[in-house]
């Protein structure tokens, strides 16, 4: 296990180190942590993307039409 910081590991996957830093900051990655002031992961752990694209919650703000 080799611990990389969150910048290196963000440019690995082809992210935004802020969005990979709020993602860590979030406990969205297992392995992520802070040491000091600065993010480190582990440079294996794979980068999961975590929406929802499954449509699940699409027109959820409309009404249900009575039947």
């Amino acid at each position: 296990m080799a611990l990389i910081t969150i910048k290196e590991y963000a440019a690995r996957h082809g992210r935004d180190h802020r969005t990979a830093l709020q993602k860590a900051q979030r406990g969205k990655f297992e392995t992520a942590k802070k040491l000091g002031r600065d993010w480190v992961i582990d440079e294996d752990e794979p980068y999961v993307d975590c929406r929802i694209k499954s449509g699940k919650y699409q027109n959820w703000r409309k009404p249900k039409e009575s039947q």
